[in-house]
């Protein structure tokens, strides 16, 4: 049988792990969504999905970079980013008005002219937003040698759901109110007119005011 005093330090270094493997953190989080997945893996080969979700990602990311938000995770054909400090919000919003531009003026030219049988086929590539803001553990998931750091909380959850709203229209950015709130004035009006629309919505299973946008901020 272990001796006491063993068993006692034994669950103290337990404990210490996990403390180390897991903090709490108040920021914003951000998913952003390639749309028309199915179409893409279902009309196109292997090699140009390929290309589409990696040209996607890869503009979407070095826009979150830019506006001081740190990679999460990666998810398929969606990103994860985090902000945090005083600019969290503000900087999410235009991250998200950017990507939306980003990929009508930056990305679609550039993909139907290396893979023109994206533009005979109709497909338009395309990144839905979702963001909100709350507190998150951040814990390290995994095994030994092979593990990531992944984000547990409300917050993600309803960001992840929110970039997930597939609406008629050109909708591509979706925050909760908390996030609106917080946004500077110049990430909420252009020449006076508001860049966002508020409305009801479903959001994984609740019943939530969120604001929607179909505005683009140019790179």
């Amino acid at each position: 049988m272990e001796h006491p005093e063993r068993q006692r330090r034994s669950r103290h270094r337990r404990r210490t792990a996990l403390q180390q493997r897991r903090r709490k953190l108040d920021a914003v989080y951000l998913y952003a969504d390639l749309l028309g997945s199915t179409k893409l893996a279902r009309d196109f080969t292997p090699e140009v999905a390929g290309k589409v979700i990696r040209s996607s990602l890869r503009t979407a990311s070095t826009i979150i970079k830019k506006f001081d938000g740190e990679i999460r995770s990666y998810d398929g054909d969606r990103v994860m980013g985090i902000f945090i400090g005083d600019s969290k919000n503000t900087n999410a919003g235009t991250v998200a008005l950017k990507i939306n531009a980003a990929m009508q003026e930056i990305v679609q030219p550039v993909l139907y002219a290396k893979l023109p049988i994206l533009q005979s086929k109709g497909y338009l590539p395309r990144m839905c937003v979702g963001i909100a803001s709350g507190e998150a553990f951040i814990a390290r998931a995994g095994v030994r040698g092979s593990s990531d750091l992944v984000s547990i909380g409300r917050a993600p959850n309803v960001a992840a759901k929110l970039s997930d709203i597939r609406e008629p229209g050109n909708y591509r950015t979706y925050i909760t109110t908390q996030v609106y709130h917080r946004l500077r004035e110049d990430v909420k009006f252009a020449e006076g007119a508001s860049m966002w629309e508020e409305r009801s919505a479903e959001v994984g299973g609740e019943q939530m005011t969120i604001f929607r946008s179909n505005y683009r901020w140019s790179v």
